[in-house]
């Protein structure tokens, strides 16, 4: 899999939790991925007109506005386990019937937060969820906020839908997927983690990005179901697994040299 040198140098400023990144460490980064020092010097360039990372100090950079507050979001994943609470088998329900479709980067900013708190579409303009995360309506309104959807859009909770429509529910999310992804991913994390100490520290960074992004991808957009919609346990299991690869990926990027410590 083969990165650009933005998304390498925003997933390097995710992975530093907050502390900054020196435009030396990024070209170091960058170049056990192929990538050259004129290229990472330009992006970081491009990344601060942007918006999307700011100077703390000479050639030392940190993330900041909208790409800040989506890095606090997807930083969450190590968390997103305390969010699901038992459920009672009603739904969230957003109505975006009513917004505008013609801003590209609106919608896509509305997709991404629904797509983030697990809302599939029932029928065009309705998507839900089930009400088992967040302390109410109103925290989860406020998240769908934060993370991109219009304040104007309707946010509420629902029950005793018609028969049709609960079959449909049925199959908006695959649990059997699910179940069988986090199998899955724990096996090859828990591989890697067995042959890491026996690759190059430089293989060893590479990989480590590239499977470590994947794993939590799927924790960030998982959507916390319910049982016995999906096995939590082998959610917990996975989830578990995955914080104990971080570290391990953490270490060999400071091993390295291509992390700063942290304080």
């Amino acid at each position: 899999m083969k990165l650009s040198a933005k998304t390498l140098i925003l997933d390097l400023l995710l992975a530093t939790e907050g502390e900054p990144l020196s435009a030396r460490e990024a070209i170091s980064s960058c170049a056990l991925f192929g990538i050259r020092e004129n290229n990472v010097r330009v992006v970081l360039l491009r990344l601060s007109a942007e918006g999307l990372i700011e100077a703390t100090d000479r050639g030392v950079y940190r993330l900041c506005g909208a790409a800040h507050e989506l890095a606090d979001e997807v930083a969450t994943w190590r968390t997103a386990e305390a969010r699901p609470r038992p459920w009672s088998g009603g739904w969230l329900v957003v109505h975006s019937g009513p917004l505008a479709r013609s801003d590209r980067a609106r919608l896509k900013a509305r997709q991404r937060a629904l797509d983030m708190l697990g809302f599939r579409e029932l029928d065009p303009g309705l998507w839900l969820r089930p009400d088992n995360i967040e302390d109410g309506v109103d925290a989860v309104r406020a998240r769908l906020v934060k993370l991109g959807l219009e304040a104007s859009a309707g946010v509420f909770v629902a029950s005793q839908f018609d028969a049709a429509r609960e079959k449909r529910i049925a199959r908006l999310w695959d649990g059997k997927a699910l179940n069988a992804s986090y199998a899955k991913l724990r096996r090859e994390l828990e591989s890697w983690m067995q042959r890491a100490a026996k690759l190059e520290p430089e293989v060893a960074a590479r990989e480590s990005l590239l499977m470590g992004r994947h794993a939590i991808r799927q924790i960030v957009f998982d959507p916390l179901l319910p049982a016995p919609m999906v096995d939590v346990d082998a959610r917990h299991a996975f989830v578990e697994t995955v914080r104990a690869y971080d570290r391990a990926g953490q270490a060999i990027w400071r091993q390295v040299r291509c992390l700063p410590a942290r304080s």
